[in-house]
């Protein structure tokens, strides 16, 4: 076996890095369906306002010694059903709701850590995620949110598809424009939540968007789009992994890193191609 595979094949050999690498890569399938929606639909904003939304409930299930993936689902739902109310009833616009719950709940759950006894310990658990750390219990819940995403994701699409292309279209033709935004916004709760112990609130938007626009930059067909963003994030998940083990650098960070490397050179990538391709051709000497 050469230097180079043992350098790819061995880490992967550890029990621990085998249970970070199938978490990762579940993580990235149901990021990469969600993130596409999410790209096409312009709601960066809102994936990283829940990310920070969930802190509250995590650092409290931290704090109480409770299971942090009900405590971040129950948070991250709370600020959705809160957005919905401010949008609703306080006529306010929806950027500036996400907004306002965005810093209060970032706010709230850093009061709420802030009276464990172990504040630096957890707030960087629960910042940037402890990949390492996923347990075979995690894996089957991981595994299970990844199955409800795209089973509402499949349910959805075409409701989801008329919603992109215009919210009026979609309510014209009676394919349920608010049942498909409110599922979206579950979609991306539902994501967030299953990325945190992977990345952590930090850096959950960026497994989320990268591996989604990489793949944007190749195909406009939806569902080829979701399938590639999903190959890329498993791929990001993999090399920020190895470069974890061999660089001794925090795992979740890796990952999230890779992630955003793979765009930016797919982005690169794509724009060389097509600056080629808009080359003129220079005539053929006589």
């Amino acid at each position: 076996m050469s230097f180079l595979t043992r350098g790819i094949l061995e880490p992967f050999a550890l029990d621990f890095l085998q249970r970070a690498l199938l978490g990762g890569g579940l993580v990235a399938i149901l990021c990469g369906v969600v993130g596409t929606w999410v790209v096409i639909r312009g709601m960066a904003f809102l994936g990283e306002a829940l990310a920070h939304g969930m802190l509250p409930g995590v650092a409290l299930a931290t704090v109480l010694g409770l299971p942090v993936l009900v405590g971040g689902a129950l948070s991250a739902v709370a600020m959705s059903l809160g957005i919905a109310a401010l949008q609703r009833r306080g006529r306010l616009s929806y950027d500036t709701s996400i907004g306002l719950l965005f810093v209060a709940m970032l706010a709230l759950g850093v009061v709420v850590i802030s009276h464990s006894g172990s504040f630096a310990t957890d707030a960087t658990a629960i910042l940037f995620g402890d990949i390492l750390a996923i347990a075979p219990v995690d894996i089957a819940l991981l595994a299970g949110a990844a199955v409800v995403g795209l089973v509402v994701a499949w349910a959805f699409h075409r409701p989801l598809v008329a919603l992109a292309l215009d919210p009026r279209i979609a309510a014209v033709l009676d394919l349920g424009p608010r049942s498909a935004q409110a599922a979206l916004v579950g979609l991306v709760t539902l994501a967030v939540v299953a990325s945190y112990q992977a990345v952590g609130s930090l850096l959950v938007v960026g497994l989320l968007l990268a591996p989604a626009v990489a793949a944007g930059h190749w195909t406009t067909r939806i569902p080829t789009r979701m399938a590639l963003a999903a190959v890329l994030g498993i791929a990001a998940v993999f090399v920020g992994l190895l470069v974890s083990w061999h660089a001794a650098t925090a795992a979740g960070a890796s990952v999230a890193a890779t992630a955003i490397a793979v765009a930016a050179l797919s982005g690169a990538l794509r724009a060389g191609i097509s600056a080629l391709r808009s080359r003129p051709i220079a005539a053929a000497p006589a």
